[in-house]
């Protein structure tokens, strides 16, 4: 490197130009997921496409999305016909988005009088149409019944708003007011973060700038390189299976994996082939999404300082079948990418665990996410996820209730306050479930449980998985506990709903109870420590019953803990 200290400099003052980015998105939108889930995302890129710098709260799923749509939006309006002030939106997962709301929100910088960077900003608007408000639509068939799609097109230009582009916005949501207010926030993002850019360029210049950005993205690519050196070589291989698909009860769906390590042209490729076919039902991802997953879980095994930028994914060749679950093309949905491409993680995380035993982890119970909005006219909207209890990790047990997700923003489960005072609803209670942790020598983490109480009529959505193939454990370690959505009626009955479900009627009175599952346990449970056993006791993690049912673990007359055998 050319200049160590500079290059590293201009990287955090890239990646604080993102974050500021993000926050204005926050700040200004109206939807409520985005103000209280602070649920944004934002990146600064170059014009070849590069991933240049993203915010703290970007997720791989949205930044590796920014990126792969970007030459889609170049291909479609070249770099000469752009204009300052022009900001450039699209949605469509054929090309690198991710599903209907997803709005991703360019703006070019122009250096020389050619867009040399492009300013990125992605949230999750409230409402564009589609089977169900919020954008579920779990039991899509096609991709026409998810929503509006969006080429690339231009939203605004140094003017303002192009009117036709927000009547046409206007016209197929539910809440137009909260999708404009939203819009604007993606805008004045972009905005922001190229300024900061423009601020960056005449400080240090064009050429000065474009030095230090290589500078640092090879030093990415060097570090990253270097870590993947230190896995085994080999070729490692491992599936994860998918519940169903929401429209055919009980049809199960596979993602296969085989990562080799220390292959030529590459330090890793994590390899896809054999994963299902794409199928007519709500359970397809894009190929930008299923890069996001195998790039995460790959990342999980090397040091976490690594930064995340176009430098680290030069040494990660991911093959995506075209076709398949995970690289879907149209017609076929691709909305419910949560669940194929978190099998996807969860493939790639058995093979390298496989690889590092001791760096091993179990399978984790993923978020579920459901909508609840209103029956008709004034539109309400709430949508949410609740995450289920991490696999056990050697040496470690899991996290109760937090998933291993990468979607996700700075908080994304809003606070029950803000959402009561939004919506005809009560959140009743919100807390983990004991014993639903998959026992083991190292303990799943625990899944939760949250209720609804409705004070109107309403309709609830639902995409779950994991709810009916829990989540295994390892070196004899069991399953975690399944989750499941109920409907509770007032005299306390309970009813189990399927998890992929589009519209069902709640009427006033009822509660929507949200159980998330528990994570696999690692190690055989008869091998866990009584102290452990002890303390999950104290902290109710674990009831006297499931201490031995589980654990073989049962309290003596004078209060002691003794082990069956």
């Amino acid at each position: 490197m050319r200049d160590v200290l500079t290059a590293e400099v201009l990287r955090n003052a890239l990646v604080v130009a993102a974050e500021e980015a993000s926050i204005v998105v926050v700040r200004s939108a109206y939807s409520t997921f985005i103000v209280e889930g602070s649920d944004a995302s934002a990146a600064v890129l170059d014009a070849r496409g590069r991933l240049i710098a993203q915010s703290v709260a970007t997720t791989l799923m949205n930044s590796m999305a920014l990126k792969v749509a970007l030459p889609e939006l170049v291909a479609d309006i070249p770099l000469g016909a752009m204009r300052p002030g022009d900001v450039y939106v699209l949605n469509d997962a054929y090309r690198g988005g991710v599903h209907t709301n997803d709005l991703l929100v360019y703006r070019p910088v122009f250096v020389g009088g050619t867009p040399a960077y492009f300013t990125a900003t992605m949230i999750h608007v409230s409402d564009l149409g589609g089977l169900s408000a919020g954008g579920m639509a779990p039991l899509a068939t096609d991709i026409f019944l998810e929503g509006l799609r969006l080429p690339p097109v231009r939203l605004a230009t140094a003017a303002g708003l192009e009117p036709a582009v927000e009547a046409i916005l206007r016209a197929n949501s539910r809440t137009p007011d909260k999708v404009m207010g939203d819009v604007r926030a993606l805008i004045a993002g972009t905005a922001v973060a190229a300024a900061r850019l423009g601020a960056l360029i005449e400080e240090y210049g064009e050429a000065g700038l474009a030095a230090g950005i290589e500078d640092y993205l090879d030093h990415t690519e060097a570090r990253t390189r270097s870590a993947l050196a230190g896995l085994p070589a080999g070729r490692f291989e491992a599936s994860y299976p998918i519940d169903d698909d929401g429209i055919t009860p009980g049809r199960e769906h596979h993602v296969r994996v085989a990562v080799t390590a220390g292959a030529a042209g590459a330090d890793v490729v994590v390899d896809f082939e054999g994963t299902g076919g794409q199928v007519p039902a709500a359970v397809n991802a894009s190929a930008s999404q299923s890069l996001a997953a195998a790039v995460f879980a790959v990342r999980c095994f090397l040091d976490p300082a690594i930064p995340m930028n176009d430098g680290c994914l030069r040494a990660i060749d991911v093959r995506l079948p075209e076709g398949s679950l995970l690289n879907a093309r149209s017609p076929y949905p691709c909305g419910g990418r949560f669940v194929p491409i978190y099998a996807a993680m969860e493939a790639v995380f058995q093979a390298l665990s496989d690889a590092v035993p001791e760096r091993a982890i179990a399978a984790s119970g993923i978020l579920q996410p459901f909508s609840i909005a209103a029956v008709g006219a004034p539109y309400w909207i709430h949508l949410a996820y609740d995450f289920g209890g991490v696999g056990a990790r050697q040496g470690l047990d899991g996290p109760d209730a937090t998933g291993v997700h990468f979607g996700i923003g700075r908080n994304s489960v809003p606070q029950a306050e803000p959402v009561e005072s939004r919506c005809p609803l009560v959140v009743e209670s919100i807390e983990t479930i004991p014993d639903s942790g998959g026992p083991g020598r190292h303990r799943g983490g625990l899944g939760s449980r949250t209720v609804h109480r409705f004070l109107a009529d309403c309709h609830v959505t639902t995409r779950g998985d994991r709810l009916r193939l829990a989540p295994p454990g390892r070196d004899g370690g069991l399953p975690g506990r399944l989750g499941g959505f109920f409907r509770r009626r007032p005299d306390g009955t309970l009813e189990r709903l399927a998890a992929k479900m589009n519209n069902v009627l709640f009427a006033a009175g009822e509660a929507f109870v949200v159980e998330t599952t528990g994570g696999g346990g690692i190690g055989p449970p008869y091998e866990r420590d009584l102290g452990a056993v002890a303390e999950d006791l104290e902290s109710g993690r674990v009831t006297l019953r499931g201490a031995e049912d589980d654990y073989g673990v049962r309290l003596a007359p004078d209060g002691s803990l003794t082990r069956d055998g």
